[in-house]
């Protein structure tokens, strides 16, 4: 199948800052603090030169709409009263050591025009990997209080107003945020930006610890290029088809599940196969079955978009069901669009066409099955049928898959237990995790469109540290809904390292071996 170069390449790209970035960065941080209190040219250089892999960008189609500043420190000053001035050494980044076992940030600043694509939460989650990777203590910096000034007369002091914040009786812009990225406030640093009005000077001492350093022993490392999180939240829709009389509406149901799986800070929300066939219920007209397939193809562009689009601005991975679309030869295959936050579209085909498909809709297998490099890292696609072939999953967890998704559209109770049942052996023997997501509800009238039979669920392996019965997440059958899991992908790496049984390590390959055909 032909791809499009420009649809593989990120329009959003987080990166670490280099000195060509100065420019934009002065004129970012003007816009921010006025001319007089941006950073200046000679600041920036100085941050990147104390601690290079500590400052981050975001680039938003080739503009930087994003920084953030960082450097090492050691313990007893980091947690010892400061001003901002001080701890940053005139905002040069001076005071940074390389030996230092906390790490400081120093700034964090969102062009206002891209504020609402979460943007500032992708440059904590940035620094928490770069804490994770350095085996740091954790995150430390002061931060603003911007709703102080306003009400310090009704709480009378500083401190009562921000353990009213702390305890979810009153928002606050900025600390509230913070809490909400697991930051905890261990007291307040007075005169720390004396010029900032609107927090009186103040700022709250906040700190975030590393998880993976509570006097717990290592894991065994998942072998990667790219340093992988400790956990991946992953959702799943259970989706409810109805009626509807355009592709807004389509759309505005897609985007409530992309914003509620955003909310619960999911790293991925997967939809279900053929979750486009909602599509033809918008004019309804009388269509053989192939004809009707065709039709739903031509809302690809617009599925495409809507899937990358809400990716980016929800900052989540979306893993969007499937949507036929047709090749350049004609030919009619079922698709998978992966959509990564960074703005990225990628293609993943259905493999295996079940005899229907073939035989109604005129539906042909795709005829790769690679593996999508995301920011948590590896995953593979099964779509539905796919999942009952063994050699798919393998394929997948042969080139690094840690988590496999398979959108589902079954009928009756009989085909999703095969699924089902597939996907689960897939989880055990390839010692890693299994998302299934189906479509569910009957839409009678409408026509080439058939009934739904779905439960969605999350997978596990079957062993210790896992969840019991290998299931991290279940639905009640037929209702809509959307599950969540914690998946820790440590918890894999001890599993397929040192398990009760090590499926991965113990396999025979002097006696067999899968090959796949180049294409």
């Amino acid at each position: 199948m032909a791809k499009k170069p420009h649809e593989n390449a990120p329009k959003l790209l987080l990166r670490q800052a280099v000195l060509d970035d100065v420019p934009q960065l002065v004129e970012l941080t003007s816009r921010i603090y006025t001319p007089e209190w941006g950073h200046s040219a000679e600041m920036l250089r100085s941050q990147q030169t104390h601690f290079p892999e500590g400052q981050f960008v975001v680039e938003y189609e080739g503009r930087i709409v994003g920084y953030c500043a960082t450097f090492r420190i050691d313990e007893a000053t980091a947690l010892a009263p400061h001003t901002w001035m001080q701890i940053t050494g005139g905002g040069m980044g001076s005071r940074h050591r390389p030996d230092g076992n906390w790490l400081y940030g120093m700034e964090v600043v969102v062009h206002p025009d891209y504020r609402g694509m979460r943007i500032g939460q992708r440059l904590y989650q940035a620094r928490k990997r770069l804490c994770m990777e350095l085996k740091l203590r954790g995150i430390v910096f002061g931060g603003r209080i911007p709703g102080l000034a306003k009400n310090l007369a009704r709480y009378g002091t500083a401190e009562a107003y921000v353990q009213t914040v702390v305890e979810g009786k009153r928002r606050d812009l900025t600390l509230s945020f913070q809490l909400s990225n697991d930051f905890e406030v261990i007291g307040l640093l007075r005169a720390y930006v004396p010029t900032d009005h609107e927090s009186l000077g103040y700022a709250a001492h906040l700190v975030w610890r590393n998880p993976q350093l509570l006097d717990q022993p290592d894991m065994p490392p998942i072998t990667s290029a790219r340093l992988l999180p400790d956990s991946v939240r992953v959702a799943s829709v259970q989706y409810q088809q109805r009626r509807i009389t355009s592709f807004d509406e389509f759309a505005t149901q897609v985007e409530y599940f992309t914003d509620i799986a955003a909310d619960y800070s999911a790293d991925f929300v997967t939809f279900p196969e053929l979750i486009t066939l909602q599509l033809l219920s918008i004019e309804n007209t009388e269509l053989s079955p192939v004809e009707s397939i065709r039709k739903l193809s031509h809302y690809t562009p617009q599925v495409k978009e809507l899937f990358s689009r809400l990716a980016v601005h929800y900052n989540i991975n979306i893993i969007a069901g499937t949507h036929p679309t047709e090749q350049a030869n004609g030919d009619i295959h079922n698709v998978c669009y992966v959509c990564l936050r960074d703005g990225s579209i990628h293609e993943r085909e259905k493999l295996h066409p079940t005899p229907s498909e073939r035989n109604v809709w005129n539906i042909s297998g795709g005829d790769s099955a690679a593996t999508v490099l995301t920011d948590c890292g590896p995953i593979g696609v099964m779509i539905c049928y796919d999942a009952e072939f063994p050699e798919v999953a393998r394929h997948l967890t042969d080139q690094g898959a840690l988590i496999l998704f398979v959108p589902f559209c079954t009928d009756v109770r009989e085909g999703y237990l095969r699924v089902r049942y597939c996907a689960q052996a897939r989880a055990i023997e390839n010692q890693c995790y299994v998302v299934l997501s189906g479509n569910v509800g009957n839409l009678p009238g409408v026509n080439n469109f058939d009934i739904q039979y779905g439960q969605s669920c999350i997978l596990t392996p079957s062993d210790f540290g896992f969840a019991r019965d290998g299931i991290a997440a279940d639905s009640t059958p037929n209702i809509e809904t959307v599950l969540f899991a914690d998946l820790r992908l440590e918890t894999l790496a001890r599993a397929r390292n040192a398990g009760a049984v090590t499926n991965l390590k113990d396999r025979r390959f002097d006696l067999y071996e899968t090959r796949w055909r180049p294409r």
